[in-house]
């Protein structure tokens, strides 16, 4: 209401005036309040209506929208992951049915012209989880990995090959973790790849270009660049600073020119006519002996530094440079593309040459004469055509060939030599079957299964004879009987060792020269030779070699159908270490070619495999389910906080009408009262105040 105070006798008009429009425009402000907040719906319109309100309103909603992108996040994840749930339906419902048809196709009554029709459902088999392998979901192809955006599953050379790189795309979930919305290959496949292990350590050198992020260090954990000190000849440490150097050669400049400063300096000579330089792996400092005084050189880290520690140039023994001593320790660089093969010790006294890649029913020479870098091998090879792919191995110290296509067991990847190439496969460390292949490798990683710990039915004793795994006869009728313990069983060098060492000790009891026989990896193609000396009196008879005790040792090991030179002097082994992916394809394929083929024992191990693989889609599949069960309940979770915090943002910024209207009504009343008063007061004079 408009008043005057009471202590007031006579006032202004203007004074008067001013209080009325006050009180007035105060009401006026508070309608004005109350209809936008009645027309809005909210009591805060903006921050300074209520500061404090304002904050929590901003918080609430800003959980709100992250609650909403969660909300869509999991839209996305619970569609993929319905989708990946199908495939793998699918797909276990495929493997199953080759798996039955491998099953009743090793049943004695099966004809040929059966399997062969048979052959023709595990082809629709095999296209039809293709289909599967390259189906798409709202973010892109499902097996796709971390690139889901092209196709991984391609037909290459009658096998297929999987282009998909890394583990897949996952959604985001808050403090909740991810869940995947696709997946890596093998989740369905199996293997994408198999791996020729690289058995060479090429050891390479420093070059002035080795990037200090390739080296482990003479400590073994990198090198860390920073401040360290040099002494020379016990004087004050000089300080220089390595900081943001990048290469060995930035290294040796910075070295050189701190030293060269400080003798302009000092007027000393400290570096000898080579200066600073590398050699292998490690640094050299050339120290000038100053007239025979042979002063030293000593650095230090600086602080918690460790540069001179990790560049090899301190250690705990109290290292120092000296005329007579100038090397520091080694550093370890790691191999990288761009690494020289100049600068690989690895390869000293080795000049490359060509090698033989043998698979999809193909043959790649590959000429690697030349070869500047570790890039233009990786190149070479890569170029091949038959969907191979080089890597430095995880140690940095040599190279992995993989294969990428799965196909047939006859298909199969191998590495092999080309006599008079200087062994370049086995210098690079990629020749498939090498002395150091491991028998665990072979024979699509089944390995080579020998007869060991026999004992006599009838007296219950170990007997040696019963663990003859096979027997060697010459061409002169000396049979040499090889038994395979299991430390013999390793690799294919301990095998080549064990059959030479049993047969010169049988020869030798014999009264035979041990030249009469050898066992070796020839400089060719792949496979464990075995060769008799044809020129020795009675060689009349072929080389051959028969299984003992039901050993499958020679079979494994390829010698039972290896090839039999023209003059019966030289059996060449089958390669059995030859490489493929392990996954449902290939074994498919090798179903496939065994129905058509009428061959029991190819059914019997494909069937074996697919069965592996069904149980293995199970888990997955299992798995997969895990995460649609966790993605039901977190949209749940997410829909029951939406609910809370939407009725928390009412409780802060919604109004209530009732409430709103009534006081309404009473301003309206309140400002009808104020206009009368003040049309009352502003009629008010002199006269009526003399009245009184």
């Amino acid at each position: 209401m408009t008043s005057i105070p009471s202590n007031l006798g006579r006032v202004p008009d203007l004074l008067r005036s001013q209080l009325s429009l006050t009180n007035l425009t105060r009401t006026n402000l508070e309608m004005f309040r109350l209809s936008n907040q009645l027309a809005t719906g909210r009591t805060i319109n903006k921050p300074s209506d209520d500061a404090v309100k304002a904050v929590a309103i901003a918080a609430v909603q800003g959980r709100m929208e992250r609650t909403q992108q969660l909300s869509r996040n999991l839209e996305v994840a619970g569609s993929s992951l319905a989708t990946l749930d199908q495939a793998f339906a699918e797909a276990s419902d495929l493997l199953l049915q080759a798996q039955s048809i491998a099953s009743e196709q090793l049943n004695f009554g099966s004809s040929s012209e059966e399997r062969k029709s048979q052959g023709v459902i595990i082809e629709s088999i095999i296209q039809g989880l293709y289909q599967i392998a390259n189906r798409e979901s709202r973010v892109g192809h499902i097996f796709g990995g971390s690139t889901p955006k092209d196709q991984p599953l391609e037909a290459f050379r009658g096998g297929y090959r999987y282009t998909g790189r890394g583990p897949g795309l996952t959604t985001d979930l808050d403090f909740g973790g991810a869940i995947p919305v696709t997946l890596g290959g093998g989740t369905l496949l199996g293997s994408t790849s198999a791996r020729v292990r690289g058995t060479a350590d090429l050891d390479p050198a420093l070059t002035a270009d080795t990037r200090l992020a390739d080296l482990n260090g003479a400590r073994g954990i990198g090198v860390e660049t920073g401040v360290l000190s040099f002494a020379f000849d016990g004087d004050d440490p000089v300080e220089f600073d390595l900081t943001g150097a990048e290469t060995v050669e930035d290294v040796i400049a910075r070295m050189t020119a701190a030293i060269r400063a400080y003798e302009a300096e000092n007027e000393v000579t400290v570096l000898g006519d080579e200066g600073i330089s590398f050699t292998g792996e490690s640094l050299t400092i050339d120290i000038d002996d100053n007239d025979g005084a042979n002063p030293s050189l000593v650095f230090a880290d600086m602080g918690s530094g460790t540069t001179a520690y990790d560049l090899g140039l301190a250690d705990d023994e109290g290292l120092s440079f000296d005329a007579t001593s100038g090397t520091g320790l080694a550093l370890s660089p790691g191999l990288t593309w761009t690494t020289p093969v100049a600068a690989m010790d690895g390869l000293e006294g080795v000049t490359l040459g060509k090698i033989k890649l043998t698979g999809l029913g193909q043959t790649r020479i590959v000429d690697l004469a030349g070869a500047e870098s570790l890039q233009d091998i990786r190149n070479r090879i890569e170029a091949s055509g038959l969907g191979v792919r080089v890597e430095i191995n995880r140690d940095g110290d040599g190279i992995n060939v993989y294969s990428e296509v799965a196909t047939g067991g006859a298909g199969s990847l191998a590495i092999e030599e080309i006599e008079g190439n200087n062994g370049t496969a086995s210098a690079l460390g990629i020749r498939s079957l090498d002395a150091a292949t491991r028998l665990s490798d072979f024979n699509d990683g089944r390995g080579v299964r020998i007869v060991s710990g026999a004992v006599n039915p009838d007296t219950g004793d170990p007997d040696p004879t019963l663990d003859i795994d096979m027997t060697i006869r010459l061409g002169n009728g000396v049979s040499l009987d090889i038994n395979f313990a299991p430390g013999d069983a390793v690799t294919v060098g301990t095998v080549i060792e064990a059959i030479n060492s049993q047969a010169d000790a049988q020869l030798t009891a014999l009264g035979l020269p041990t030249t009469l026989f050898s066992a070796s990896l020839g400089d060719g193609d792949n496979g464990i030779v075995l060769s008799q000396d044809n020129d020795a009196a009675g060689m009349t008879d072929p080389l051959t070699v028969e299984s003992r005790n039901n050993s499958q040792a020679a079979s494994d090991l390829g010698l039972k159908s290896g090839s039999l030179s023209t003059d019966g002097s030289t059996i060449l082994g089958e390669d059995r270490a030859r490489v493929r992916p392990a996954n449902v394809f290939s074994w498919l394929i090798d179903l496939r070619t065994a129905l058509e083929g009428d061959d029991t024992t190819g059914i019997a191990l494909a069937g074996e495999s697919l069965g592996e693989a069904v149980d293995s889609l199970a888990e997955t599949r299992a798995l997969v389910g895990g995460y649609a069960n966790r993605v039901n309940k977190e949209t749940s979770t997410l829909e029951d906080r939406d609910v809370l915090d939407q009725i928390l943002l009412s409780d802060l910024q919604d109004t209530d009408f009732a409430q709103a209207a009534t006081r309404l009504a009473l301003l309206q009343t309140q400002l009808q009262a104020g206009m009368q008063t003040t049309g009352m007061l502003t009629s008010l004079s002199l006269m009526n105040f003399l009245r009184l």
